[in-house]
């Protein structure tokens, strides 16, 4: 069974501990086994490639690294500020997760 974990596929999120600290991003990827997400334009790494069809050249490239998601914050839709997150039931009965600041629905 997987964990549930504060943040998914999508969500804009703001680093909270580490050397990317302050910075903010939209999530690509989450691996639930590490407790780890990828976050776009944060904690950048150089990773040294050798020459393939993909890159004729080889050389150094430029790519973000996961980081732990407790380290991760989700950006409240509201204030843009960070924020915790709840799950309720919406109106139609299904489980929502939802901003403890403002109180608004995380889509």
């Amino acid at each position: 069974m997987q964990k549930k974990v504060h943040i998914k596929k999508g969500d804009m999120v703001t680093v909270i501990a580490g050397n990317a600290k302050g910075l903010k991003g939209r999530v690509l990827e989450v691996d639930r086994d590490k407790d780890r997400a990828l976050v776009e334009g944060v904690n950048m790494v150089s990773k040294h490639t050798k020459p393939n069809a993909k890159a004729p050249q080889g050389g150094i490239i430029k790519r973000e690294a996961p980081l732990h998601i407790s380290n991760l914050m989700v950006v409240d839709p509201a204030s843009g500020k960070p924020t915790r997150v709840g799950r309720r039931l919406n109106e139609k009965n299904k489980l929502v997760r939802y901003s403890k600041k403002s109180g608004e629905e995380i889509k």
